[in-house]
Order: structure tokens, then sequence, then C-alpha cells
């Protein structure tokens, strides 16, 4: 389990942000043409951290699977913006091949940033293998790695059903105990998602049981109402019925 305080730098209230989520973009977004993938793929071998960092990102923007295995290596790389900037181009160019390494590294990287950007990308990989340490994640890792780890768990739903089966219990669990309400809210969408896929059974039934008493007996409004709109989302009779007689009788206001 990863201590609350081992990044002093990390701030709940700002969703714990990356440093990189702040850079300007390599390119305008009106601006052409994007970044030259030659030009950028020779870069990601540069021996200054700084160049890497900008050929890494520069795949997020880039669509090269001759990048894939360079980004991998720079999953290790001792600059942690070069590291973070590898995952995030490797969430945007996933790879069955990138999916082993990402677990490997988020399993041992010390930065809180980091972790955060490979759990993004685990998730756009849709591979049945990032169920466990995103489930991990979510359960043990600080706040801001906690969020995006419920947000990339409703990616099960892409991967198929015995995958959103496991991630409806961890999901549950968080949006039942986690301290964040940031967390609880999006364990409450991702729950939503995943419903969606489910047919009419045990898990189904359980999943929505936990979206309504989110709604009705959250602490935090904002939780409430993302709970109800995933139920809404879901479109389950019993759940609407409920919204609309627990609305009636203002239980929650």
């Amino acid at each position: 389990m990863y201590d609350e305080d081992e990044l002093m730098l990390l701030d709940v209230e700002v969703e714990l942000a990356s440093p990189l989520d702040r850079l300007e973009p390599i390119t305008a977004e009106s601006e052409e043409p994007k970044p030259n993938p030659e030009a950028m793929l020779a870069l990601l071998e540069h021996t200054e951290p700084q160049q890497r960092m900008l050929a890494s990102r520069a795949f997020c923007d880039i669509e090269d699977a001759r990048a894939t295995p360079h980004l991998i290596q720079l999953l290790t790389d001792t600059c942690p913006l070069v590291r973070v900037s590898a995952a995030y181009g490797i969430g945007h160019n996933p790879s069955p091949d990138a999916v082993q390494a990402l677990i490997d590294q988020l399993n041992r990287d010390w930065n809180g940033y980091v972790r955060k950007g490979i759990v993004c990308a685990l998730g756009n990989c849709r591979d049945r293998r990032c169920l466990a340490p995103l489930a991990d994640a979510l359960r043990t890792d600080i706040s801001a790695v906690r969020l995006w780890a419920a947000s990339a768990l409703a990616r099960m739903a892409e991967v198929g059903y015995e995958a959103v089966v496991g991630a409806i219990p961890p999901l549950i669990e968080a949006l039942v105990k986690d301290d964040v309400s940031a967390v609880r809210s999006n364990c409450a969408w991702a729950i939503g998602q995943l419903c969606r896929e489910l047919p009419s059974n045990v898990v189904y039934a359980t999943a929505l049981d936990a979206l309504i008493q989110a709604f009705a007996e959250d602490k935090d409004l904002g939780v409430r109402e993302d709970a109800k709109a995933a139920i809404l989302g879901v479109g389950d009779p019993r759940g609407l019925q409920l919204i609309e007689t627990l609305e009636k009788e203002g239980w929650f206001y």
C-alpha cells in the first residue's frame, strides 16, 4: 500500500494532475501538420531527458505502432516526466505488447504521477490482464491513482463479461468505503457503464443496489448526483422508481 503522504506535491483538490498535464501541447489544435513521426521516433532515443519527454508526449497526438517498443523501454527511464510521458503515449497507442511492462512498472514506480499515467494506459489497453492491477490500485494506491483506476475499470466493458464481473466488486467496495468523494463519484460512473453490459442477474442487481445506496445515503451531494446519473443511464425500472420516490420525499436534500 502506498502512503498518501509519499508525494506532498499531489493535491486531491486539483485531481492530483501531473505536471505533464499543465505543459503546452506540442502543436496548437488548429495547427497542421502534427509532429513528424520520423523525427519523434528518433528523439525517443535522445540522450537528453527533455527531448525524450517531448517525443513521448508527441505520441499522444500520433498513432504509430513503431513507437511502442521505445515507449515501453522509456517506462523505466530515470526521469519521472519521461516515464509518465511514455505511459500517456502508450495509452494513445495501446498494444497487448505493452500490458505486462505497464503492470510491472505500476508495481514498482515510486512516483504517483507516473502510476496515474500507467493506470490510464492500462484502461486504454482493454486487456483482461489489466483487471487485477487496476483493482489493486483502486484498493491500495494514493487518491490520484484510485481516481483514475476507477475510470479505467469501466473499460472492462469492452473486454468481456468475465472482466465486467471481476471489475464490479472492487468498484462497489470503493464506492462504499473510499474516503475521497471524487473517487466514489468515479466508481459510481464506472459501475453505471459496466451495468449496461450485464444481463439482469445477481451481479447486476448487486451493482444497482450499490448505486441506489450511494444515491440515498452518501454524505456528498456530488456523489449522490453521480450515482443518480448512473442509475438513469442504466435505465433500470426499479432504480428509476426509487429515484422518483426519494425525490418526492426530499430524502437526500
